[in-house]
């Protein structure tokens, strides 16, 4: 299932698009083919959606789900991402008034909805409660059988989490596109698999299986394409991220990208982030030893600027590049080409 080009979407975002958890919402707004009729967000009702977020999108922002129904949605997607991944207390009465509507539901939270009777018994014909995170059927254990495809596979790996990994996958798949290469896209997260309708959603998968769930992909995958973006989760650096080490094992990257947010010097308070020349060797190391036992770099770093004027943008990606002595760029602002074409000679 994939959010269908078809439907007039609303993404219900209350302090999500000035707040820290609106990733989702934000993401399906800069890159969803979908018709996204409204935003609803009670904190920046009235406002400019370009203007607050840099979004080339011409969407109102309004305050409820009853105030987005001028706009005549049929499917209401969850676009934040809090930590825990529970629905907010003050979400049900929305996510209720847009089901009575008649509108379906997408969710991406760990809390699971279509199985809430409340709910179900207001669903008419047709309307449907999409729950995005749930385990695959038929897992296995990983064996490193990636490592055999021809395909190359980018594996984008982080200084923390939510810095940009979902984003910079997508800009280099699109970037291969555009170069003619059979490329595909790999989502393992809640925005990627509304985006791209398949993948995995790794941070529902039982521990024991995450690896082979990713390897499943990767080689249902591998053998049609020339190369795979395997878009990247959490980060070994923090504390509270198990993700990271399912991808390299399961995946069995070809080349990875670094995606760091210009300045941060800490994922936790007290607990710091390397310099990027360390970050990088420790990628490379654990990646090698992860079950590939070949050399598996870090070809080009993925630079989030967005809190950062372009100038300061342009000086913090040259700095990112004198220190570790790889390309750099940030491929949503500047486009990923530099990076691709580190990917193609790494």
């Amino acid at each position: 299932m994939r959010l269908a080009l078809n439907q007039r979407v609303a993404i219900l975002l209350h302090e999500g698009i000035k707040g820290p958890y609106g990733k989702t919402g934000l993401s399906l707004l800069r890159y969803s083919e979908a018709p996204i009729v409204a935003a609803i967000d009670r904190e920046c009702e009235g406002k400019s959606l370009q203007e607050l977020t840099g979004i080339k999108r011409n969407v109102p922002i309004v305050a409820s789900v009853a105030a987005a129904l001028e706009y005549k949605p049929q499917v209401l997607v969850i676009g934040i991402a809090p930590k825990g991944g529970t629905v907010p207390d003050d979400y049900w009465h929305e996510i209720k008034d847009a089901v009575s509507a008649g509108m379906s539901v997408v969710n991406g939270l760990h809390t699971p909805l279509a199985t809430i009777p409340e709910l179900k018994a207001l669903l008419k014909p047709g309307q449907l409660i999409w729950d995005v995170r749930k385990e695959p059927p038929n897992l296995g254990i990983a064996s490193g059988l990636a490592r055999n495809l021809p395909c190359r596979r980018v594996l984008t790996v982080g200084t923390d989490m939510s810095v940009g990994k979902m984003s910079t996958s997508l800009e280099l798949h699109w970037a291969s596109r555009l170069r003619n290469w059979r490329s595909k896209f790999l989502a393992t997260g809640q925005t990627g698999l509304m985006l791209e309708g398949d993948g995995v959603p790794l941070d529902a998968v039982r521990v024991d299986y995450a690896a082979g769930a990713v390897e499943q992909m990767v080689l249902r995958y591998g053998k049609n394409y020339d190369i795979l973006h395997i878009e990247g989760q959490g980060s070994l650096l923090h504390p509270g991220s198990t993700a990271t080490l399912p991808l390299i094992r399961g995946s069995q990257p070809t080349q990875m990208i670094l995606v760091h947010r210009a300045g941060q010097i800490e994922v936790l308070p007290g607990v710091s982030i390397p310099p990027l020349a360390e970050v990088v060797k420790l990628y490379e190391a654990i990646a090698t030893a992860g079950g590939a036992f070949a050399p598996v770099p870090v070809v080009g770093i993925s630079l989030n600027t967005r809190h950062l004027d372009e100038s300061e943008a342009l000086d913090a990606i040259a700095q990112v590049e004198a220190e570790t002595g790889l390309p750099c760029t940030d491929p949503v602002r500047f486009g990923a080409s530099k990076l691709l074409d580190a990917v193609m000679q790494g």
